[in-house]
């Protein structure tokens, strides 16, 4: 029951955070028509790219919650590992396109009512933080929130510069600081799409998990009683909170080998987060479908 409720919450706060945000995105872009500001317009152009990203970090936790059939045994949890690496590359699309533009401008920057820029941009400071307050639980641990996270801080920190922008442009006349800003934009969308980009697309290649070290997980079961070998070491994330392994031990017949089997799994996830475990205890050194030239990770008869 407590687990429902906290998915319910996921879902409700990628909704408001999305919808809040494309109002925004909405005011920002019809006042950066209205006075020709790039920086507003670039601001605007990134804010409908989060939107999009937000939109599939929604659906993406509404998929994880859909309970698994006799086809998809895993659910629909991986949507949470896909979302991410489908947002990283929208920023990265993004800042290409405003650095363009940005630079195209800068030979004739055109003259900006700038009291309208720092009101604006200022709006958009208190919109970001509201939604990546709304967003903040379990991001550490959760690529699908994270993403979302870092994608509105990240909104934030360009909201403060084009309020710097105005300032700047309001107090000295510097038109230049319009293309300059709308620069800026775009490598901090760059900068922060980066390792997003890096992570998620290693989640959605099977990586280990960062934070998890495959070489200890193996020690720790070598260190087992009675366990002689371990190969087939797997590490994988299932989902946002889940890490999935699986491994091969060889061990002698035990009578007791339920108890060792729960109490490995719980150790496990204790020490490792590891939560999701398949373990298949062996009593030779080596299994027989090792042999087969098909098995990927097994070694073939010469």
């Amino acid at each position: 029951m407590h687990g429902h409720h906290h998915h319910h919450d996921g879902t409700r706060a990628f909704a408001a955070v999305t919808l809040i945000n494309l109002a925004y995105t909405a005011l920002e872009a019809g006042y950066g028509f209205a006075i020709n500001s790039l920086a507003l317009l670039s601001d605007a152009l990134h804010n409908l790219g989060d939107v999009l990203g937000l939109g599939l970090a929604w659906g993406a936790a509404v998929l994880a919650r859909r309970a698994p059939t006799e086809r998809h045994t895993y659910g629909w949890r991986r949507a949470t590992l896909l979302s991410p690496l489908a947002n990283s590359l929208l920023l990265v699309a993004f800042s290409g396109a405003l650095a363009w533009e940005a630079v195209r401008r800068f030979t004739q920057p055109p003259e900006i009512p700038a009291t309208t820029v720092i009101v604006v941009a200022a709006i958009g400071i208190v919109v970001n933080l509201g939604g990546a307050w709304l967003v903040r639980d379990g991001h550490d641990h959760d690529l699908n929130r994270r993403g979302a996270f870092l994608h509105l801080l990240a909104d934030a920190a360009v909201s403060v510069a084009a309020v710097l922008a105005g300032l700047g442009m309001a107090w000295q006349g510097w038109a230049w600081l319009d293309p300059a800003t709308a620069l800026l934009i775009g490598a901090v969308v760059a900068f922060s799409a980066f390792g997003l980009l890096r992570e998620s697309f290693n989640a959605a290649m099977d990586a280990v998990p960062a934070g998890i070290d495959q070489a200890e997980v193996q020690r720790f079961l070598q260190q087992q009683p009675g366990v002689g070998a371990v190969h087939h070491l797997h590490i994988w994330s299932l989902g946002a909170g889940e890490i999935a392994m699986t491994a091969h031990l060889v061990r002698p017949p035990d009578a007791d080998h339920d108890g060792f089997i729960d109490r490995l799994n719980r150790e496990l996830d204790a020490r490792f987060g590891i939560n999701h475990p398949t373990l298949q205890v062996e009593h030779g050194r080596e299994c027989e479908h090792d042999q087969h030239v098909r098995a990927p990770h097994g070694h073939p008869a010469d």
